[in-house]
């Protein structure tokens, strides 16, 4: 298997399969493919393991597009909004932990379910940002994050405490939970919420500039009227409950 990532912030996901390979994604993924290419969508491991999936942000589908000519095939993955994409090779068991929309495609000995968190308040403070995937090996994963990529290693005991949307992709070993801003006034006038997210080392974070939610309320300030903007932001999060009930 082959792959190359074309294109600058709108980039895209180009995989070489030989005779029998396959990879999988979530549906709404591919962009194009060669006629030899056979699709397959199914629950990914039975109807209990589309629940999990859907329970995490994800589709209840998945699909799985494998190789079937006498010459390698080709096909193609693009995400939905401006970004980069990140392909880690995982061994055997290692894993990684992501937000529900940046997982675009894996090969199949990579396993995708619901990462559960290990303290209460990160579930129900976190926000839409906090529904969270893990990743397992063996295999490559093409991950997607939106804007700009930093990265983070954090040594033991160092903490970063960091917006919701930002967070991309942390590693297992980080400790994540949820703080409280300080300060009365910086919660009701600093613009930044009520709670970041706190991320303590040993570990690593990828964060991206840009979340979705940030981008559509940007967007919707531009609207010719005030309905008009409420109405996208009220379209904004009621997609999100939307997708979240439908497994997208």
């Amino acid at each position: 298997m082959n792959s190359t990532i074309t294109g600058t912030t709108m980039p895209t996901l180009q995989v070489e399969l030989a005779p029998g390979e396959s990879v999988y994604c979530q549906t709404h993924a591919m962009a194009w493919m060669t006629d030899d290419v056979q699709m397959d969508t199914s629950t990914g491991g039975g109807l209990f393991s589309g629940l999990k999936r859907s329970l995490s942000g994800g589709s209840f589908f998945v699909t799985t597009y494998t190789a079937r000519g006498a010459v390698p095939s080709r096909l193609a993955f693009a995400p939905r909004f401006p970004g980069h994409i990140l392909p880690f090779k995982l061994a055997a068991g290692e894993s990684l932990i992501c937000r529900k929309e940046t997982f675009l495609v894996a090969e199949t000995g990579v396993t995708l379910e619901m990462a559960f968190q290990q303290r209460l308040g990160a579930s129900f403070f976190g926000g839409e940002g906090f529904i969270l995937q893990r990743v397992t090996g063996p295999g490559t994963v093409w991950l997607d994050l939106s804007g700009e990529v930093v990265t983070e290693d954090l040594q033991p005991g160092q903490r970063l405490l960091v917006h919701a949307g930002h967070v991309g992709i942390i590693t297992p070993s980080l400790q994540f939970d949820i703080q409280r801003v300080r300060g009365v006034r910086n919660m009701i006038f600093g613009g930044e919420g009520i709670f970041l997210a706190t991320l303590t080392g040993p570990g690593k974070a990828w964060l991206q500039s840009m979340p979705i939610l940030n981008l559509a309320e940007s967007i919707a300030h531009y609207l010719p009227n005030q309905e008009a903007r409420d109405a996208t932001a009220g379209g904004v999060i009621g997609g999100i409950v939307g997708n979240i009930l439908r497994g997208q």
